[in-house]
């Protein structure tokens, strides 16, 4: 704990160097980032300074006690002592409170993504599913939803959706649902009555706002056409879809829901902003983090984290092995006891290992 403060405490002195430099303040992109990032840290760092201040105090009372003898002297000093101890306590208890609480992606928006995997049209009949449940959980807690990309398969299904979600606390609840939802169930065309198992996965990426991502437009390639509907037939007869490549990654984005090319843009840069950021999180994880496997949310797209069992009207996310029979209220956006769960063992996990 006291290793991940100290760290804190030193990128926190960085950064009011960096604030203070001419070349920094001549560059106001990268003067709001530092700022905004010293400014999520300052509660914790000015805690932890005082309880260096604290120690220290009692540091010196427990020297100065080794050389004075002088009864009124010493039974003084072990008073003090004694309350510098309450107090040393105390401040280790709300800074273990604050290291938990430390995300600063928490109340950020998210751009979510949801793929069709194996299973063929009964995989986007599913994924179609899993968007309306996280459309009407985040309708239900006064999020806003925008659709920025979509691609559609026979029968209702979706083969991709990209969309945002706006709000307080998007990232801080919708975290945990990236991985691969599996889903059993007997699908309509199936005459035998066997049960398919179908996967799709989840991407929840915290939004990316301009002043954490830097994109050079020479690292950035541009195509328009015109967007697709259903059976291959045009939404419109303009060159609205956008698709952007960022050649140093090769992270390509699509957005076409749009009928406007430039909102159609403004939305494909926001969501490669996103992804960009999101891919620098993860490397930065994997490099930091020794624990990262047995956190609760892992971010690992290829993690199997829940089952959807029609047969049995049951849902099983196996990270907490929280088994619930109530599928179609869940689908229908009652997911607060899901995550609620992920949130209590994720804080848990973060307590054990502190």
């Amino acid at each position: 704990m006291f290793e991940s403060l100290s760290r804190k405490k030193n990128r926190a002195e960085e950064l009011e160097k960096l604030l203070a430099d001419h070349e920094v303040l001549k560059d106001r992109t990268l003067y709001q980032r530092y700022a905004k990032e010293l400014s999520s840290t300052s509660s914790i760092v000015q805690k932890y300074d005082d309880y260096l201040l604290c120690e220290q105090e009692k540091s010196k009372l427990e020297s100065m006690l080794a050389e004075k003898h002088e009864p009124d002297f010493m039974e003084l000093a072990k008073s003090e002592i004694g309350e510098l101890e309450i107090k040393l306590g105390r401040l280790k208890s709300e800074l273990e409170q604050m290291l938990i609480a430390d995300d600063p992606d928490a109340d950020r928006n998210v751009i979510m993504e949801i793929r069709a995997g194996t299973g063929g049209l009964e995989a986007s009949l599913f994924a179609a599913d899993l968007f309306r449940m996280y459309s009407k959980y985040a309708q239900n807690r006064g999020w806003k939803v925008d659709v920025m990309n979509t691609s559609t398969s026979e029968a209702g299904g979706i083969k991709e959706v990209v969309f945002a979600v706006e709000g307080s606390d998007v990232y801080k609840r919708f975290q945990y649902e990236s991985g691969t939802h599996r889903v059993q169930r007997v699908p309509t065309t199936e005459s035998q009555g066997r049960i398919h198992t179908s996967a799709v996965t989840v991407a929840v990426l915290p939004e990316a706002e301009e002043i954490d991502v830097s994109i050079d437009p020479k690292d950035i390639r541009m195509d328009v056409y015109r967007s697709g509907g259903h059976g291959g037939q045009s939404v419109n007869t303009t060159d609205s879809a956008v698709r952007i490549t960022h050649i140093p990654t090769d992270i390509v984005v699509i957005c076409q829901d749009e009928r406007s090319q430039l909102k159609n843009k403004i939305k494909a840069m926001k969501v490669l902003r996103s992804r960009i950021f999101d891919k620098a999180r993860q490397e930065h994880a994997d490099k930091i983090s020794k624990h990262r496997k047995s956190q609760v949310g892992t971010g690992d797209r290829s993690e199997k984290i829940r089952t959807y069992n029609f047969p049995d009207r049951r849902i099983t996310d196996h990270r907490i092995g929280l088994t619930l029979h109530k599928l179609e209220a869940i689908l229908g956006g009652d997911l607060e006891e899901i995550i609620t769960g992920l949130m209590v063992a994720d804080k848990k996990a973060r307590i054990e290992r502190l």
